[in-house]
């Protein structure tokens, strides 16, 4: 029998999706999941959420937006 229930599992989803659970609580975890439908999906946008951030952050600026920011950034130090 899971030593978890939806209260717990969604507290600790967070930590759940980066790993940083003791093992038995994330075990406890998964095996609630295994009959949880709600906590099922509430894991599933959790993963996918944390996918599309990982993709955003790997993206650059274009070479015009960092070169106006960066000029800006000049401007104001210089005035300060």
């Amino acid at each position: 029998m899971s030593g978890c229930d939806c209260s717990k599992a969604k507290a600790e989803l967070e930590e759940f999706l980066h790993d940083e659970l003791r093992h038995e609580d994330a075990t406890d975890i998964r095996e609630h999941m295994d009959d949880c439908v709600d906590c099922q999906t509430e894991h599933r946008v959790g993963v996918v959420l944390m996918e599309t951030v990982k993709r955003a952050c790997r993206e650059t600026a274009p070479d015009q937006l960092r070169s106006e920011i960066l000029t800006r950034i000049r401007e104001e130090q210089s005035t300060h």
